[in-house]
C-alpha cells in the first residue's frame, strides 16, 4: 500500500511514520507513505496556504490553489484510486472505511 499525505507540517508525522505498527509494516515492505510539504505549492514566495474567512470571525481557512495545484502534479505522475480530504464536518473515519481503502487495486 503506498500511500501520500500533503501536510502543512511535515514535521509532526515524522515520528508517528517511524514507530510501531507504521515501522513495522514500511520495513516489511507492506507499506510505503511519502510525506508533501503543502507550502511547496503555495500561492506566494512566503509559502502561504491558508487566508482569513470570507465572512470574518476567528480562524483561518486552506486555500484552495495549493491544494489543487498539488493533486494535480502528484496525480499526473500516479494514478489514485481515492482522494481522501479530511475537514472537521466530513464523513468520520473508521476502521470499516480503512479496511475497504485497504482492498483498492492501487493499494
Amino acid at each position: 500500500m503506498h500511500i501520500d499525505i500533503l501536510t502543512v507540517i511535515p514535521e509532526l508525522l515524522e515520528s508517528p511514520l517511524q514507530h510501531s505498527m507504521m515501522k513495522r509494516a514500511q520495513e516489511k515492505g507492506l507499506l510505503s507513505v511519502q510525506v508533501h510539504p503543502l507550502r511547496k505549492w503555495a500561492v506566494n514566495e512566503y509559502g502561504q496556504v491558508d487566508d482569513y474567512q470570507y465572512g470574518g470571525g476567528a480562524g483561518m481557512v486552506m486555500m484552495c490553489e495549493p491544494l489543487a495545484k498539488a493533486i494535480e502534479e502528484l496525480s499526473s505522475s500516479a494514478a489514485f484510486d481515492d482522494i481522501i480530504y479530511l475537514t472537521p464536518d466530513g464523513e468520520r473515519l473508521n476502521q470499516k472505511m480503512v479496511n475497504g481503502f485497504s482492498l483498492k487495486k492501487g493499494c
